[in-house]
């Protein structure tokens, strides 16, 4: 049966002859539409009547999103540049295009291309709504090695409603694998209300993310953009602010974090990203409306993370509130297996040891084990707060900045400078 496609190469002096061509029965490809414009492919693809597009790079329009859309209708994509144009060939490689060829290619090579680009297209509904960023990439229950080749590793700090110190975590954690010389990006994309921006003493009202993602959308995002989106705070470590306004949700779409996120790969070793709470999934919203969702920058986010640490309290309440959180995180994304970290640990909130008391009773409900600790120190988070400076900074001594120096030494695999004499005594009295 020959493959059914839509064409969206309107405006190119080279569109009727090639249309001409792949309607020959030996290349077993027949046109079933030639669309004017990308409101009229995606109408084309909610139908159900074909099984790839041909695109120019040079579409009205074309945007990351409408090529995610397209791929969530179950189509195939292929695009068409100009012979030479590399810089069109990239956009729309950023835009999600995988299979990207010379508009002068043979049009046997051309068909191939189709072929193979629906053989590796999931099955899927004829809805053009907001898709997810990318398929389900499997985290890791133990922390992972480092880095190789240079491809850099992501990982998500999330936690349920009322996980505590969330953001202090991401902060701390980006912080000490920067002081421990791993070239580092800080990423605040909690569309509910993130702080990052504020935690740091820096102003919330630069593009940040957004300007990222609308970047991203429009094919354009490249390190250099990214580079000069972010803040340099210190040698090492660079940060990406949140959204200025919660009601801005809307503008981190998840295909386009999607493409943040690859390029922050390509820019730092380690990217760690602060998230919303809510991994709740609207499948009625998802899947009856083109409408954007709000929590889908999150799991666009924990899809694409290498690692996921989930930030519970060590109080009966946090507690109760990671057990459910993981419980619908396992519902909505059965493939990501976080790591727990057990934030704010003191004694009062439950009897005995409450290391002991806290890692049983999660492994009990939840069957993981806490991969970490971090003592409460309500003194050091609050200098920090109130100086808008990093635990490293302003209590360098802090029982929870030694913690999170440590778990960002395992993140990243490299070994921390050995302590002082005075560090080292220290460290024995406290023991």
């Amino acid at each position: 049966m020959a493959l059914q496609v839509f064409t969206a190469v309107t405006g190119a002096g080279w569109e009727s002859d090639l249309v001409g061509a792949l309607d020959r029965a030996d290349h077993g490809v027949t046109v079933v539409r030639r669309c004017v414009d990308v409101s009229d492919l995606l109408a084309a693809a909610a139908t159900g009547t074909g099984q790839a597009a041909l695109l120019s790079a040079e579409l009205r329009r074309l945007d990351g999103d409408a090529v995610a859309r397209l791929h969530a209708a179950g189509v195939a994509v292929v695009g068409l540049v100009e012979p030479g144009d590399e810089h069109a060939a990239r956009r729309l490689r950023q835009l999600g295009v995988s299979q990207v060829l010379p508009a002068d290619a043979d049009p046997e090579q051309i068909a191939r291309a189709l072929r193979d680009a629906v053989s590796g297209v999931p099955v899927a509904g004829r809805d053009v709504a907001e898709p997810r960023a990318a398929l389900p990439l499997p985290a890791r229950p133990e922390l992972p090695e480092a880095p190789a080749g240079g491809a850099g590793r992501v990982v998500a700090v999330w936690g349920p409603t009322g996980a505590p110190g969330r953001t202090t975590v991401a902060v701390g954690l980006a912080d000490e694998a920067a002081r421990l010389g791993v070239e580092t990006l800080l990423v605040d994309a909690d569309v509910y209300g993130g702080v990052v921006a504020q935690v740091l003493g820096l102003l919330d009202e630069s593009p940040g993310l957004a300007g990222a993602a609308r970047q991203a959308g429009a094919g354009t995002l490249d390190g250099q953009a990214l580079v000069g989106l972010a803040w340099s705070v210190r040698p090492q470590l660079r940060v990406l602010t949140g959204l200025a306004r919660a009601d801005r949700w809307p503008e981190l779409r998840p295909s386009a974090v999607g493409t943040v996120l690859e390029e922050a790969r390509r820019l730092a070793a380690l990217t760690v990203v602060d998230c919303g709470f809510s991994v709740e999934d609207d499948e009625e919203l998802s899947f009856d409306t083109a409408a954007p969702r709000r929590n889908g920058a999150t799991l666009a986010v924990l899809e694409e993370a290498d690692t996921v640490l989930c930030v519970t309290g060590a109080d009966p309440v946090a507690l109760q509130r990671s057990v459910r959180g993981l419980d619908q995180l396992r519902e909505v994304l059965p493939a990501v297996e976080p790591v727990v970290v057990v934030n704010q640990v003191r004694r009062g909130p439950v009897p005995g040891d409450p290391r002991q008391e806290v890692g049983n009773a999660l492994e009990r409900f939840t069957g993981r084990r806490p991969r970490c600790f971090l003592p409460a120190d309500r003194r050091a988070t609050d200098a920090a707060l109130a100086a808008g400076r990093t635990l490293a900074e302003v209590a360098a001594g802090s029982p929870l900045r030694g913690e999170l120096r440590a778990l960002a030494a395992e993140l990243t695999g490299v070994r921390p400078p050995a302590a002082g004499r005075r560090g080292a005594l220290r460290a024995r009295r406290s023991g």
